[in-house]
């Protein structure tokens, strides 16, 4: 398991966590849950993201060892037939933006999954889309669920990018939008579920220690 920095994927380093010693994912797993009893966890499978090989047997152990958490899964998927391993472990697939080829693949595959089930992740980086532009610009074909993904913040504690979270929500009320990127502390939660912000993607504030159990539910 590896600390996601600003969207470098190349630079990304063994995650180095103040809740356990371990790397391993099992290990940080469960010195997440010991935090606060999440009820879902989110993986992005860089290796898939990237076509240079998987990691589904590492989740099929994720999903072993905590029956009862909801895995959301990034492995790249941009036809049908890239999600079937994944969903034998009954995973919830994310549909990366940045992964698709174009909008018209992006819709099909999200109608495959169901839109009660899709997750589309619109992903940017340095305030450019990451995808087919017609994606992002057909709210009415989004599913239930959107994760709003500023890979420039994630993991820079700069804070999450309320600009982008609220044009999201103006642009679609139906969907239920994800912040993710750059969450600092207890704050910043507070400020997105005032915002009507339906939950946030955090990891190194958790690790880093500025978020606390005191400060989630």
């Amino acid at each position: 398991m590896v600390r996601a920095q600003r969207g470098e994927r190349d630079r990304y380093q063994p995650i180095s966590s103040s809740l356990c010693a371990s790397s391993d994912p099992l290990q940080v797993a469960a010195a997440l849950l010991e935090v606060y009893p999440f009820s879902t966890l989110y993986i992005a499978d860089l290796d898939a993201i990237r076509h240079v090989g998987h990691h589904l047997q590492t989740v099929a152990a994720l999903r072993a060892a905590f029956p009862r958490l909801e895995l959301w899964v990034d492995a790249g998927f941009s036809r049908a037939d890239d999600c079937k391993p994944w969903q034998t472990l009954e995973v919830s697939c994310v549909v990366g933006s940045e992964s698709q080829p174009d909008a018209d693949s992006a819709l099909r595959l999200i109608e495959h999954l169901g839109r009660e089930r899709a997750i589309l992740s619109l992903d940017s980086l340095n305030g450019e889309f990451r995808g087919p532009p017609a994606l992002l610009q057909n709210p009415g074909h989004w599913p239930e669920r959107i994760i709003a993904m500023t890979l420039s913040r994630v993991g820079s504690h700069s804070g999450p990018d309320l600009e982008l979270l609220r044009n999201l929500i103006d642009r679609n009320s139906n969907s239920k939008i994800y912040a993710a990127g750059g969450v600092r502390h207890g704050q910043d939660l507070q400020t997105l579920a005032g915002m009507g912000v339906a939950g946030a993607l955090i990891a190194s504030a958790l690790h880093d220690g500025h978020i606390k159990a005191g400060d989630l539910g």
